[in-house]
């Protein structure tokens, strides 16, 4: 049987799950932007750094976005 991965959190748009954010880009997204911006628009380094967050918490990666999406 396959493993599902559970992805909610990063299908919700910014401005549901932060409340610091007007944004209606979904969180997948929002991180996307963040590490294309930070690697020189480097395609393949993005799905690299993008891969752990399908298996991460809610709970790290809502940290993940306050520390570093935050403005």
């Amino acid at each position: 049987m396959a493993e599902i991965i559970k992805t909610e959190l990063l299908d919700r748009h910014m401005n549901e799950v932060f409340d610091w954010s007007d944004s209606k880009l979904p969180v997948r997204d929002a991180l996307w932007d963040y590490f294309m911006e930070s690697n020189g628009h480097n395609t393949m380094k993005t799905e690299e750094a993008m891969l752990p967050f399908l298996k991460d918490s809610d709970d790290k990666i809502e940290a993940f976005v306050n520390e570093n999406l935050k403005k």
